[in-house]
C-alpha cells in the first residue's frame, strides 16, 4: 500500500503545481490535440504532454492496446520511451500492456514488473493532471500487496478509470478502457450482467461519437458475448474488422458474435482473415501463437456446425505447422480439436478411443470428457466408468487461469455421470444429471464452443425412444445456441418421429439454409431425401 499512497500523494501534489498547466483545463479528444491513429488499427487520439514527436506512435501503441496486441503494443510503448525518455506514459503502456483482461493472470513476476513500469511513470511527473491519474490507476493494480485478492485489484483498478471518465468524460480512451473493466469484474450471475449492460450503455454512447474506436467496437462485442446479449453486438462485430484490419485479434473477434447467433460462414471468413493475419504477426516477432491457434479454434467449431466435417478434420494436423507453437502447445490443442470432432460429429468409437496426449496439458480433461461419452453411447459400461474416474482425477482442482474454479468442469461432470448413468440403465438418474447440467448451464451461460447440454439431454431422450420431449429440448437448445447442426438435425428427427412432418421439414430446411456450400456431413443427404418427399 505504500506504493498506492505515494501514487495518489504524486497525483494531490502535482494537481496543484506548475505541472499541471501543460496540458490541464478543457482538453479535446476529437484529434485536433493530437493526430489519430488510424494506419489499419482504428482512430485513436490520446493526447500526451510528451514530446511531439512521439504523439503518432504513442496512439498507435494505444490502438494496439485496445485490440489486445499486446506484444506489439509494449514494443510501441518501449520505442516511445526510446525516442523521449521523459515520457512518463510510455512507461503506463508498459504496463498496461502486461495487463492481459479477459485472457489471463499475470504471475508474480508480471505483477512485478509492471510495478516498476508504474514507478519509473510516476518518478518521471507527468505533466497534466489525466496522465497522473491514469498512472495512478496502473499503479493501484499492479500494487505490491500479497494480500490482495485478484478481485479486488479488478476492482481497484474499475474504479479508478471510473474517477477518469468521470472528471473528463469527453475522453473516449477512458470510457473504453472503463467498459473494459466492468466486463472484467467478476460477482454472481446478476451482477455481471448489470455490469455488462452498463458497459454497453456507455459503450454504444461512445460509439456515436468515435465509430472508428478499435476499443469502443472492441469491448462491445466483448460486452455482447452472452447469449441474451449477443444480437446487441452485430453492428459492433461487422465494424471491427473493417476500422482495424492490420489487427489479427480485430479480424477474429467478430466472430465472437456471429457464432453466438450461429452466422457459420460469416465466423468461417472472420477466422480464415485472423489466422493469415496472425501467423504474419507472429513471423515479424509482433505476436505469438495462441492468436492464430485461437482463430483456429474457432474455425473448427463454425466448420463442424456448418456442416464442413472434412475441413474441420483437417485442422488437428494443420495445427503442428503453426509457427512459433512448442510442442505441449501443439498437442494439447489437437487433443481439444479431436475431442470436439469426435464428439460434434458422433462418431463415438473414435471418441471412446481418442489418445491421451502424453503432454498431459490443459486438454487431458478434455480428452477424458469425450472418451467417457464415447464409450457410454457405444454401451461399453466399463470404459465409462474408467473414463469418468479418470476425467474426475483431470479436473479435481482445475482452475480458471484468470479469475478462479471455473464451473465448466461442474457441468461437465454432471454430463459425462449422465451419460455413465444412462449405459448403466439409470436412466430417470441420467435424465436428472443431465438436467441438472443444463440448468446450471443456463444460469451460468452457454459456452460458444461447446456441445449444450440442453442438447444432450435432447439426444438422450431420443436414445430413450421420448421424441416429444426431446424436442422441447432441442428447441430450448436452439434458443441459447442457434443452428448448431446437430440441435437442428436432431429437433427434425424428433419432429418427424413425433408425427410432426411439417416441423421436421422446416428444421431440416434449416439445417440445409445454415450449412450453405461445401458441407459433406452425411447427415444434410437424409435432410435432402427428406425434403424431396411430396
Amino acid at each position: 500500500m505504500r506504493i498506492i499512497r505515494l501514487l495518489l500523494a504524486i497525483v494531490l501534489i502535482f494537481g496543484s503545481t506548475s505541472f499541471a498547466r501543460a496540458a490541464d483545463g478543457p482538453v479535446r479528444f476529437d484529434g485536433r490535440r493530437a493526430r489519430e491513429q488510424s494506419n489499419g488499427l482504428g482512430s485513436v487520439s490520446f493526447p500526451v504532454s510528451c514530446a511531439p514527436a512521439v504523439q503518432s506512435t504513442f496512439n498507435q501503441g494505444v490502438a494496439l492496446l485496445h485490440s489486445f496486441q499486446y506484444q506489439e503494443a509494449e514494443q510501441t510503448f518501449t520505442q516511445v520511451a526510446q525516442q523521449d525518455p521523459t515520457c512518463a506514459m510510455a512507461y503506463w503502456g508498459e504496463a498496461m500492456s502486461l495487463y492481459h483482461q479477459l485472457w489471463d493472470w499475470p504471475n508474480a513476476d508480471t505483477l512485478k514488473q509492471g510495478l516498476q513500469d508504474t514507478i519509473e511513470a510516476q518518478k518521471l511527473r507527468a505533466q497534466t493532471d489525466r496522465e497522473r491519474m491514469y498512472i495512478v490507476s496502473a499503479g493501484v493494480f499492479f500494487q505490491d500487496n500479497a494480500n490482495l485478492s485478484r478481485a479486488s485489484r479488478v476492482k481497484a483498478y474499475s474504479d479508478w478509470m471510473n474517477r477518469i471518465f468521470t472528471k473528463y468524460p469527453d475522453d473516449v480512451n477512458a470510457g473504453a478502457f472503463y467498459a473494459l473493466s466492468l466486463i472484467t469484474l467478476q460477482g454472481k450471475k446478476a451482477d455481471e450482467l448489470a455490469n455488462r449492460k452498463q458497459a454497453i450503455d456507455i459503450l454504444n454512447k461512445l460509439l456515436a461519437v468515435a465509430p472508428n474506436h478499435p476499443g469502443v467496437v472492441h469491448y462491445l462485442i466483448h460486452a455482447t458475448d452472452t447469449p441474451e446479449l449477443a444480437s446487441q453486438g452485430l453492428v459492433a462485430a461487422r465494424r471491427y474488422a473493417k476500422i482495424a484490419p492490420d489487427s489479427s485479434h480485430a479480424l477474429h473477434m467478430p466472430s465472437h458474435i456471429f457464432v453466438r447467433l450461429g452466422l457459420w460462414q460469416e465466423a468461417i471468413q472472420s477466422n480464415l482473415a485472423a489466422e493469415a493475419a496472425a501467423a504474419k504477426a507472429t513471423q515479424a516477432g509482433q505476436a505469438d501463437a495462441s492468436y492464430q491457434v485461437h482463430a483456429m479454434d474457432f474455425l473448427d467449431y463454425a466448420y463442424l456446425q456448418s456442416g464442413q466435417a472434412g475441413k474441420a478434420q483437417e485442422l488437428v494436423g494443420e495445427l503442428k505447422n503453426v509457427a512459433g507453437a512448442g510442442a505441449e502447445h501443439i498437442a494439447d490443442h489437437q487433443a481439444n480439436f479431436a475431442a470436439r470432432n469426435a464428439a460434434e460429429l458422433h462418431q463415438w468409437k473414435e471418441a471412446a478411443t481418442l489418445p491421451v496426449s502424453d503432454a498431459k496439458g490443459n486438454w487431458l480433461a478434455t480428452t477424458y470428457f469425450a472418451r467417457t461419452i464415447g464409450a457410454a453411447r457405444t454401451g461399453d459400461q466399463a470404459g465409462a466408468q474408467e473414463n469418468l474416474g479418470k476425467y474426475k482425477e483431470a479436473i479435481a482442482g482445475q482452475n480458471d487461469k484468470v479469475y478462479g474454479v471455473s464451473s465448466s468442469a461442474s457441468i461437465g461432470q454432471q454430463e459425462a455421470e449422465a451419460w455413465v448413468d444412462y449405459v448403466e440403465g439409470k436412466n430417470a438418474e441420467a435424465v436428472k444429471a443431465m438436467r441438472s447440467a443444463a440448468a446450471q448451464e443456463a444460469a451460468e451461460g452457454v459456452d460458444s464452443l461447446s456441445m449444450p447440454a440442453r442438447e444432450m439431454l435432447g439426444d438422450m431422450l431420443m436414445e430413450m425412444k421420448k421424441p416429444r420431449e426431446a424436442l422441447v429440448e432441442y428447441k430450448a437448445a436452439l434458443q441459447e445456441s442457434p443452428n448448431r447442426f446437430d440441435s437442428l438435425y436432431g429437433a427434425a428427427q424428433a419432429a418427424q418421429v413425433s408425427g410432426n412432418a411439417r416441423a421436421a421439414r422446416q428444421y431440416y430446411a434449416k439445417l440445409i439454409e445454415v450449412c450453405g456450400p461445401g458441407a459433406d456431413r452425411p447427415e444434410l443427404a437424409q435432410a435432402r431425401i427428406e425434403l424431396a418427399k411430396k
